[in-house]
């Protein structure tokens, strides 16, 4: 099946014409004329671009998600390519409506005129693994119906094992193979795929958003209708607004861009670092903006990422130190954080991220190509044998999405401008005095249930050795540590009854 799947992949590819992008290299340019004379017989009048955007459509969902990356990196692809690819966000070709409906009716189990008072056949949007119907219930409310393309599993499924094949070549035959843990990447992007195929769990990642952003006017969510939804259907708010993309229709309808660009920023910032649970698809298909305000209204949510405490400290202290300049900082961030082995010269890999990030500060978004960064980051991290972190795969996805979002909106954005002040008050409320009472009145409760059992259960483990000698040794250590140990909880009811009389000031 691997093997007709990359027949597959190789005949689709040949058809198009795509061999282009990668004949054009002076190493293999001698084979052009080869195979221009064996594949003589296909036309290619359509441009480049068109014939891209058709070949990704015919691969199936993973290359279509790869095509829509593309389209928001202007500054790494063509503008003209840019510019098709750019169509795989919202105009995917639908399905035939009769298998819509056949869905939707064996999710319901009856006729589908009974569960809605109106059903739009044409799709209204069609992504690679599902399109929207609107429709509208028997109450007059007003509804998107989402439902999941027939068959795509085995499509997915067929694709990622590719994938798991690649990935194996990467470790066997490239000398950074094994550091950038190539399978374990496969493997969350599996993961997340898998996700996106169920629509019940897509349906809760958009209750859980909404729930992040209520009455925030920031972003705005839609509200699921959780007795119409299913494994293979979603029903949620239909939703008004103007496409991100489309700046002119935007401009004229009172929206400030400069601002728009900032709240989008700001959105994902608070996403990541307030949350932990951040939009992963944020390519301008999946965004609207409501007329008139600088409110983004959200869509799609099968692909949503989560982030740990311990991640979220990290990135945190990351993001500060590149936006102080603070190479050291970061340095020590990686050492602390296991990402590069413990003998790693500190002065050595600050001097690499100095060179590396040094030049793009005090530039606006256009003059900065984060491409060409990521690049000169990567070849330093081989160096310094920096492990690639497979749970932080879909954050840096988002990056690249925001930053082509950015560049569509607002050229001149100033993206460290922008996050700097939102990254120093989150770092203050996660470790300044606030911080200090939140942790505290959380851990009391636990505190008031350990204390009084500390005794029993240090009697209870002191009474079941069976060893004297280990018992005397033990009640020498508890002896030897008692001064320090009282010094301890005094501290602790200390900081409790601290807690305790900040609460009662506020």
């Amino acid at each position: 099946m691997k093997l007709l799947r990359l027949v597959r992949i190789l005949t689709v590819g040949l058809r198009f014409g795509l061999e282009e992008f990668f004949l054009g290299h002076e190493r293999v340019r001698p084979l052009r004329w080869l195979v221009r004379a064996t594949l003589f017989w296909r036309p290619l009048s359509e441009p480049r671009g068109v014939r891209l955007r058709r070949a990704l459509e015919a691969l199936g969902p993973i290359f279509v998600k790869f095509g829509q990356m593309l389209s928001t990196r202007r500054d790494l692809v063509p503008l003209d390519i840019a510019d098709e690819l750019a169509q795989l966000q919202d105009r995917v070709p639908p399905f035939p409506s009769r298998e819509a409906i056949a869905t939707l009716e064996a999710a319901y189990k009856r006729p589908l005129a009974e569960v809605f008072a109106e059903f739009d056949a044409t799709p209204v949007a069609s992504a690679s693994v599902a399109q929207v119907h609107f429709a509208r219930l028997h109450d007059g409310t007003a509804v998107a119906v989402k439902v999941l393309r027939p068959g795509i599993a085995p499509v997915i499924a067929h694709d990622v094992s590719l994938l798991y094949a690649a990935a194996g070549m990467v470790e066997k035959l490239f000398a950074d193979g094994r550091r950038l843990r190539p399978r374990e990447v496969v493997a969350e992007f599996e993961k997340h795929l898998a996700d996106e195929l169920d629509l019940m769990r897509e349906a809760a990642n958009c209750s859980q958003l909404r729930r992040n952003f209520k009455d925030s006017p920031l972003l705005l969510v839609p509200g699921v209708y959780w007795d119409y939804c299913d494994h293979d259907v979603m029903v949620m708010d239909r939703m008004d607004g103007i496409p991100v993309s489309q700046i002119e229709r935007l401009r004229e309808s009172g929206v400030d861009i400069q601002k728009l660009a900032a709240t989008g920023v700001e959105i994902f910032f608070t996403q990541v670092f307030r949350d932990g649970f951040f939009h992963a698809d944020m390519h301008p298909g999946n965004i609207l903006v409501r007329p008139g305000s600088q409110q983004y209204i959200a869509l799609d949510f099968g692909i949503m990422g989560t982030l740990t405490e311990v991640d979220k400290q990290y990135l945190a202290r990351n993001f500060l130190a590149f936006f102080r300049r603070d190479y050291k900082g970061v340095a020590l961030a990686h050492l602390e954080s296991g990402w590069v082995p413990a003998d790693t010269r500190i002065d050595e890999l600050e001097a690499a991220v100095r060179a590396v990030c040094e030049p793009v500060f005090d530039r606006p978004l256009k003059d900065i190509s984060f491409g060409r960064v990521l690049l000169q980051l990567f070849q330093a991290s081989r160096r310094f044998n920096v492990e690639i972190q497979p749970q932080l795969v879909l954050l840096q996805k988002t990056l690249l999405n925001i930053e082509g979002l950015g560049r569509q909106l607002d050229p001149e954005l100033d993206l460290w401008k922008t996050a700097k002040p939102f990254l120093e008050r989150w770092m203050n409320e996660q470790m300044g005095w606030r911080a200090l009472v939140n942790n505290l009145q959380t851990e009391a409760p636990k505190w008031a249930v350990l204390l009084p059992q500390l005794p029993r259960l240090a009697h209870t483990y002191l009474s079941r050795s069976s060893d004297q000698s280990a018992f005397e040794a033990k009640l020498a250590q508890i002896t030897a540590s008692q001064t320090r140990n009282t010094w301890l909880l005094a501290a602790a009811i200390g900081l409790a009854a601290l807690a305790m009389a900040m609460t009662l000031l506020r």
